[in-house]
C-alpha cells in the first residue's frame, strides 16, 4: 500500500463532512462569521431549503482585497494567532475551516468591502477558486457570501438531504436561536422569495421580551420567570418556564455559554436535576438561559461544529446552574395568573345581544372583602368553621400534621387558592378565588406537601448512616473503584460509607436507612459513570433517597373517596400556598388548575 498526500480539494471535502452536515450548518458558520466581523444587520436568503441557494449579507467590517483569497485557505483566520488566544477564545468561529470546506462542495462567491475601499471585491469558484485575482464589484461596506448548488460535486452527500421543508425548518430554527443570542442584531430571513423572519434590534426590556415571544411564542413568555444570578465568577440569566408549561419535546430549550449556543451534557444534567421533582419523566422544561464566565474557564475547541464545550471547573459550573434554577422554582408559590388555566368554550347558540352579565357580591357572612373586580364572582355555598381545630385532620396520622386553617376573615387576596366550596367524586376539591374557580387534585396536592416536609426533616437531621453488620462488597471496574475511593469523603457526608476492597471492588460499610433495599451495585455504577468527572453523578445518592421519600409521600397521601370536611380542604389549600413546588406532584402532574370567571361567563353565554 502506497502512502500519498491527499490533494487540497479532497482534504477540504473531508473537512466539509465534519463542518457541513446540512444547509443549516452552512448558515451557522457564515452567520457566526458575520457576527464576529461586527455585523449588526444580517440578511439571509435561501432557496430550495438551502440546497439551491444560501446568500448571507452583513454590514460588518468586511475583508480587504488582498486577503479575500487568503480567507479561503485552510486554517486561515483573523481570530487567533497563538496558543494563549486559543485558550481564551471569545469569538464564535476560529478554526479557519468553514469557508474552504463550504467552497469545496458548492458553487461559491465571496464579495466584500472595507470602509477604507472605494468599492468591493469578489472571488468565485465551483469546488475551488478558479481565479487567483479578485474582481471589482459594487458592494456596500460588509460582506456577502453566496453558496449555490450545495453538494453538487458530492452526489452521495446530497442524497442524504431531507425534503426541502425539513431542511428549511432546520435553518429557521437555527436563525431563531442565533437571534436570541444577540438582542442587538437585526435579522431577516427569506425562503424562496417569501419572508419567514424579520426581527428588529431589541434595545430595551420590552423589545427584548417581544423578541423572545416572537421566537418562543407568547405562551412561553406568559409562563416564564426571569432569572439573574451571579456568584463565584459565574453569571446565569434568562427566562425559565414554569413547570406547568412542560413540553412533550425539547423544542424550547435555548442555552448559551458566552453567547455561543451549545448542547452540553453537563449543563443538560444540571437542568434536568433542577426540574426533577416537578416534571413527569416524559415531559421537558422550556428555558432561554445565558451562562457567562471567564473565556479561559471554558474550552470551546472540543467539537468541529463548536456545539459542545468543556469546563475547567465542571463541578462548580454544574452546581451553580442547578442551584440557580432549582432555587428559583422553589421560590414560586401558587399564582392564578401563571398556572394551569382551563379555557371553557361556549356552546353554539344564539345569545341575546342586549343581555348584560350579572354582578354578584359575596354575602357579608362569607368573610368580608369587596366584590370581585372586573367581572362576576361566586357566592359562598355553605357555612364553614372560622378556624380548624387540631383534631379536624385525622387523615394526617401517617405524617406531619397540617397547619390550622387561617381565620375565615382573612382577605381572599392573601389566599391565591381561595376558599373551599365542596369535594367532587371524592377526588377533587372545588374552591373559589378572586379569579374564579380552582380545581385541586387532593391526592396529588397532599403528596407534594408531605414530600416537601419529609425532605425538610431529612435535611434538619442530616443524613444518618446505619452501619451494616456485614459490609457488602460490590464489584466494579478498576477505574470506577478509583473514582469512588477518591470521592469517599463526599459520599460519607451523604450517609454512604465505603472502603476499597480490592483492585476492582469496594465495600459498603454504612448507608442511609432509606437506601437499605436499594440495589447498591446499580447505585454505585451510576455514581461513577463516564460523565462523573463533573461529580454531578454523586447527587444520585441524594436523588435515590428523595425517590424513596416521594414513594412514602405517595403512599401516605389522601386516597380517592376519602370524604373531607370544608375545614380539612381549606387546611390543604393553605398548606399548598406555603409549600415549595406545590403546583406539581412528585411525578410532575399538576396539583391544581384555574378556571377564570370570564371563562365561566363565556360557557353560559352571559353578557352576549
Amino acid at each position: 500500500m502506497t502512502i500519498q498526500v491527499l490533494p487540497d480539494q479532497l482534504i477540504n471535502q473531508i473537512a466539509a463532512g465534519e463542518v457541513v452536515e446540512r444547509p443549516a450548518a452552512v448558515v451557522k458558520e457564515l452567520v457566526e462569521n458575520s457576527l464576529d466581523a461586527g455585523g449588526r444587520h444580517i440578511e439571509l436568503e435561501v432557496e430550495q431549503g438551502g440546497l439551491g441557494l444560501i446568500r448571507i449579507r452583513d454590514d460588518g467590517a468586511g475583508i480587504a482585497r488582498e486577503q479575500l483569497v487568503l480567507a479561503l485557505q485552510r486554517h486561515a483566520t483573523s481570530k487567533i494567532a497563538s496558543l494563549e488566544d486559543l485558550e481564551r477564545v471569545a469569538s464564535l468561529g476560529f478554526r479557519g475551516e468553514a469557508l474552504p470546506s463550504i467552497l469545496s462542495v458548492s458553487r461559491f462567491a465571496l464579495t466584500s468591502r472595507t470602509a477604507q475601499e472605494a468599492h468591493g471585491w469578489r472571488v468565485a469558484g465551483a469546488g475551488l477558486i478558479q481565479t487567483a485575482q479578485p474582481q471589482a464589484a459594487a458592494h456596500a461596506v460588509g460582506t456577502t457570501v453566496e453558496v449555490r448548488d450545495l453538494f453538487f460535486n458530492t452526489p452521495a452527500r446530497r442524497k442524504f438531504m431531507r425534503a426541502e421543508s425539513t431542511e428549511f425548518r432546520h435553518i429557521d430554527q437555527l436563525a431563531r436561536r442565533l437571534a436570541l443570542a444577540r438582542f442587538d442584531l437585526r435579522l431577516a430571513l427569506r425562503h424562496n422569495g417569501r419572508r419567514a423572519l424579520d426581527l428588529a434590534p431589541a434595545a430595551d426590556d420590552a423589545a427584548r421580551d417581544a423578541r423572545i415571544a416572537e421566537v418562543c411564542g407568547e405562551e412561553f413568555m406568559a409562563n416564564a420567570v426571569m432569572l439573574d444570578e451571579s456568584r463565584l465568577g459565574f453569571r446565569l440569566w434568562g427566562w425559565v418556564a414554569l413547570p406547568s408549561f412542560a413540553r412533550a419535546q425539547a423544542d424550547l430549550q435555548f442555552l448559551y455559554v458566552n453567547g455561543r449556543m451549545v448542547r452540553d451534557k453537563l449543563l443538560g444534567h444540571a437542568l434536568r436535576r433542577a426540574y426533577a421533582d416537578v416534571l413527569h419523566s416524559t415531559r421537558y422544561p422550556a428555558f432561554v438561559l445565558f451562562l457567562e464566565l471567564d473565556p479561559a474557564a471554558v474550552d470551546v475547541n472540543v467539537h468541529p461544529a463548536k456545539s459542545e464545550v468543556r469546563f475547567r471547573q465542571s463541578a462548580q459550573v454544574h452546581d451553580f446552574l442547578f442551584g440557580c434554577v432549582h432555587q428559583l422554582l422553589r421560590r414560586i408559590r401558587p399564582d392564578p395568573q401563571q398556572h394551569h388555566r382551563v379555557e371553557l368554550h361556549a356552546p353554539a347558540a344564539a345569545p341575546d345581544p342586549v343581555q348584560e352579565p350579572l354582578r354578584y357580591t359575596r354575602p357579608a357572612s362569607y368573610g368580608g372583602g369587596s366584590a370581585y373586580s372586573g367581572g362576576a364572582g361566586f357566592s359562598g355555598i355553605s357555612e364553614r368553621a372560622p378556624t380548624l381545630a387540631s383534631t379536624a385532620w385525622p387523615l394526617y396520622a401517617a405524617g406531619a400534621p397540617m397547619q390550622p386553617a387561617a381565620d375565615a376573615g382573612v382577605a381572599m387576596a392573601q389566599q391565591p387558592l381561595g376558599r373551599a366550596l365542596a369535594q367532587l367524586h371524592g377526588v377533587f376539591i372545588l374552591a373559589e378565588n378572586r379569579q374564579g374557580l380552582v380545581l385541586v387534585d387532593a391526592h396529588a396536592a397532599h403528596e407534594r406537601v408531605l414530600y416537601e416536609r419529609y425532605k425538610q426533616q431529612l435535611e434538619a437531621g442530616g443524613i444518618p448512616a446505619q452501619a451494616l453488620l456485614v459490609p457488602e462488597v460490590v464489584r466494579v471496574g478498576e477505574a470506577e473503584a478509583d473514582r469512588l475511593e477518591a470521592q469517599g469523603e463526599e459520599l460519607s457526608r451523604l450517609g454512604l460509607v465505603i472502603d476499597r476492597a480490592g483492585p476492582e471492588a469496594v465495600a459498603v460499610r454504612a448507608l442511609p436507612p432509606l437506601l437499605a433495599k436499594t440495589d447498591l451495585g446499580a447505585l454505585l455504577r451510576s455514581l461513577c459513570g463516564e460523565d462523573s468527572d463533573s461529580e454531578a453523578h454523586f447527587g444520585e445518592v441524594l436523588d435515590a433517597q428523595h425517590r424513596i421519600l416521594a414513594d412514602m409521600a405517595c403512599r401516605s397521601a389522601i386516597k380517592a373517596n376519602r370524604r373531607l370536611t370544608l375545614p380539612e380542604m381549606d387546611a390543604l389549600l393553605r398548606d399548598m400556598e406555603a409549600t415549595e413546588l406545590s403546583g406539581q406532584c412528585n411525578h410532575g402532574r399538576p396539583t391544581w388548575v384555574q378556571v377564570g370567571a370570564e371563562d365561566l361567563d363565556r360557557l353560559f353565554l352571559r353578557g352576549r
